[in-house]
């Protein structure tokens, strides 16, 4: 009797090629298995595919029901080639598609790693976990995101099993992608109504990276039990109102912070260190004039022009424009060192200095 890949029966239809049918073992050679295909004839399994499968092919008995796929409807000796690998590789692929398209949640061992994420199998399918699916509770923070030290922070979940989603599923390129972080997306979702932009959290900080720093922040007492614990982003440009280079030089890894929540998307939180602190462009139109001459030391070079620190808090900006090229700009001003300068237009609603050099 044969079956779509439904596992609808298909008695009237003759079979095809490609097709999955089921029979019973009804012989067992050295080599060979035959399969009573009913109306059809006998099937056999030999050769390549008995040796593809021979492990699990010894341990059939007659009387054995099995699937298997059509690789050939009449050979030389008269039989119908089937191919159990092949078979089972299709309905393990057909099972996969219905986790995934149901969302289960799948319990998986991590086998390898490489710099990109890690390796599973399920079910016999090569799967891989990549980095950016991982859950804040794995994600390697590696300052700089060297290749190595990220390599030997996975490497530190071989052997682990993970829980995790099937997040992108493909058996014509032989690709099963997954995800630890989906599986408690939407109920991170569910938890981030009770916060509003402007809430404030206490937290540990729990990663530092060259665009910012992590914090996590105990969730609601109702939700201790499925979630205990939120993750969110500090940018760099968050941390503090000085322009800093690196945001090692602000947090460290185990410290205690105050943190304002600035943004809520889907499932992502985003919170400010500097939204806590005195704005010191609060009343700087007392201290700075138009025209004032003041001095600061050039900071950083970029596209538009040059940096300029007035004060540890305070940066000004001299525009490109104010010399022949970018060129000109670095040979006329050195980072590090002090200038004079005229302020051309001040603006402590944006943050905003515009210089002239004296």
């Amino acid at each position: 009797m044969s079956k779509n890949k439904d596992g609808l029966n298909n008695s009237l239809k003759p079979p095809k090629v490609g097709e999955i049918v089921e029979g019973q073992v009804v012989g067992i050679g050295r080599s060979s298995i035959y399969v009573d295909l009913g109306a059809f004839g006998t099937g056999i399994i030999y050769g390549r595919e008995f040796l593809a499968m021979k492990d699990v092919l010894r341990n059939l008995k007659k009387g054995d029901k099995i699937f298997a796929k059509i690789i050939c409807l009449d050979n030389e000796q008269g039989y119908i080639e089937l191919s159990l690998q092949e078979a089972n590789q299709e309905i393990t692929w057909e099972k996969l598609k219905r986790k995934a398209e149901n969302g289960e949640i799948l319990k998986v061992k991590i086998i390898g790693a490489n710099k990109g994420g890690l390796l599973s199998k399920i079910e016999g399918i090569p799967a891989f976990l990549p980095v950016s699916q991982l859950s804040p509770q794995h994600y390697p923070r590696v300052e700089g995101g060297e290749g190595t030290k990220i390599l030997k922070k996975l490497q530190k979940l071989v052997g682990k099993e993970l829980e995790v989603k099937i997040f992108d599923i493909n058996p014509a390129e032989n690709k099963l992608i997954l995800s630890e972080k989906a599986k408690d997306c939407e109920k991170i979702k569910e938890i981030l109504k009770e916060y509003k932009v402007g809430d404030v959290v206490e937290g540990e900080i729990t990663g530092v990276v060259d665009f910012g720093a992590f914090i996590r922040f105990p969730t609601p007492p109702k939700h201790k039990k499925e979630i205990p614990f939120l993750e969110g982003l500090i940018h760099i440009s968050e941390l503090d109102w000085q322009l800093i280079e690196h945001p090692s030089k602000i947090v460290k890894v185990g410290e205690k912070v105050k943190a304002k929540i600035t943004n809520i998307v889907e499932d992502r939180v985003f919170l400010s260190l500097k939204a806590l602190k005195k704005d010191p462009w609060e009343g700087i139109e007392k201290k700075y004039k138009k025209g004032q001459i003041v001095k600061g030391v050039v900071s950083k070079f970029n596209p538009f022009g040059a940096f300029v620190k007035i004060t540890p808090e305070i940066q000004g900006l001299i525009h490109i424009s104010e010399f022949e090229s970018p060129e000109k700009m670095e040979e006329v001003l050195k980072i590090g060192k002090e200038y004079q300068f005229e302020i051309l237009s001040l603006d402590p609603k944006n943050h905003k200095m515009s210089l002239k050099l004296k």
